[in-house]
């Protein structure tokens, strides 16, 4: 790892923001889909889900990875020391449900019997059997996971709005870089 920046590099503020608009459009698409009737159009549905769903876990890895390779930018010696921790359990917090929601999901579609195709070329292999029960607790477990992380992604926003228009801190500037002060 090397050492800390006074800004994200490119590729991780483009990670960032394609996660954050996968995650966005999913969890909506999700909630539009989940209670319409079974019916070809709702099976084509769940495939473009589970396809959203691995791009979000492979973003996830690459935003993982940049961090692994470089460190984040120091956060601002104002911010008081519980707010910094409280930042770093979030992103903690971020980075596991970024693995755990697409891996539910994929663990409930194969409980339920449904092989993800992933862009209706590449099979991937069933985790599990089939099985009902299983099933009907991952789908519990899957929603669990994606609610959670919908919350933990409003509380990111939230956030980092307090830190522009509050704190009138550079924390939002380092994923916004054209607000970065000259």
């Amino acid at each position: 790892m090397t050492g800390r920046s006074e800004a994200y590099g490119s590729a991780a503020i483009a990670m960032h923001w394609a996660t954050a608009l996968l995650i966005v459009g999913d969890f909506a698409f999700g909630l539009y889909f989940i209670d319409l009737p079974l019916s070809p159009q709702k099976l084509r549905y769940f495939a473009w889900h589970k396809w959203a769903g691995a791009l979000v876990l492979l973003t996830g890895a690459g935003l993982l990875a940049a961090r692994w390779l470089r460190a984040p930018p120091s956060l601002p010696a104002s911010m008081p020391h519980w707010e910094k921790r409280l930042s770093r359990l979030t992103q903690v917090i971020l980075y596991l449900l970024l693995v755990l929601a697409p891996l539910s999901g994929w663990l409930y579609s194969s409980a339920a019997g449904f092989q993800t195709v992933l862009f209706g070329v590449l099979p991937i292999p069933d985790v599990v059997g089939r099985d009902r029960g299983l099933a009907e607790a991952l789908r519990t477990l899957h929603r669990g996971i994606n609610y959670t992380l919908a919350a933990v992604v409003a509380i990111h926003a939230l956030a980092a709005l307090k830190h522009r228009f509050v704190d009138r801190d550079e924390v939002l500037a380092y994923m916004l870089p054209f607000l970065r002060k000259p």
